[in-house]
């Protein structure tokens, strides 16, 4: 539902707001969560999760492609129905 972009800058802010608090029973830095949101329709929706669990592995590669503008989308679209 959201871009990789998107998904980092929602988990950063929620980091944030949860060490804001102080909390005892917080973890002081790196806290981890796992946040689903539902979208509009059935097949819509988003896990988020800490940006820090990325530092060791790679994203998919498809997040990247879903970062890109939609005009290079439908290229690359274009191309592959091209092929068939």
């Amino acid at each position: 539902m959201f871009s990789f972009v998107q998904k980092q800058e929602i988990a950063k802010r929620i980091e944030e707001l949860l060490l804001s608090f102080h909390h005892p029973e917080m973890a002081k830095e790196k806290p981890y969560f796992k946040i689903h949101i539902d979208g509009a329709e059935g097949w819509s929706w988003a896990d988020i999760e800490p940006n820090w669990i990325y530092e060791k592995k790679q994203p998919p590669s498809f997040k990247k492609y879903l970062d890109l503008p939609f005009e290079e989308k439908k290229r690359i679209f274009d191309n592959n129905m091209k092929k068939k």
